[in-house]
């Protein structure tokens, strides 16, 4: 993946907490990361994980976030605690630029100084193959939404028509993922 890609790519030597998986950190350009992990999903997609995958599922903050001056804070009781593993993380996203938007922008997560670019694509499937897209009970378009974190939307079927629209919504670089997703199946 480095030579073909140009990214690091560096897994975690233990596994997440009470589960299967583990943290994978993939750094270079735009460009290569979206190709570095396209080729990390063919390799899953074509080696499926043996044995059963427990997804690591992460505690949600029992207290509330807030980011002010550029450092992250927990509000316990009266007070607000600085909390500097947040506050690094807060301002590692801010160093790096968002991708430019393709479409309308929309505001982020709540308590977050920037917003994260969201576009929308739509790209018309032919009915004799939106079955492998969707899988069984979902199981395919639910993988690719996970992999590619953008949200697909497939239109209902439409009398006398021969394809599906399909639309998907997210950040360049998840639409684009998603996109190269749905066209390897």
């Amino acid at each position: 993946l480095l030579k073909s890609t140009g990214a690091q790519v560096q897994v975690a030597g233990d596994m997440l907490p009470n589960s299967t998986e583990r943290a994978v950190t993939i750094s270079g350009t735009p460009d290569a990361i979206i190709q570095c992990v396209k080729q990390i999903c063919v390799v899953m997609l074509e080696s499926p994980p043996k044995g059963a995958t427990i997804p690591y599922r992460p505690k949600p903050a029992s207290a509330p976030i807030i980011f002010a001056g550029g450092q992250a804070f927990t509000i316990q009781g009266q007070y607000a605690i600085p909390h500097p593993d947040l506050t690094k993380l807060h301002q590692l996203a801010m160093q790096h630029p968002p991708f430019t938007p393709l479409g309308q922008t929309t505001p982020g997560f709540p308590g977050l100084d920037a917003t994260t670019p969201t576009s929308s694509h739509e790209l018309t499937i032919p009915n004799d193959l939106i079955g492998c897209i969707i899988g069984r009970q979902g199981s395919k378009i639910n993988e690719i939404r996970q992999m590619s974190g953008a949200q697909i939307k497939i239109a209902n079927a439409t009398e006398g028509s021969a394809e599906r629209q399909v639309t998907i919504t997210g950040s360049p670089a998840n639409i684009s993922l998603a996109q190269y997703l749905i066209n390897a199946r």
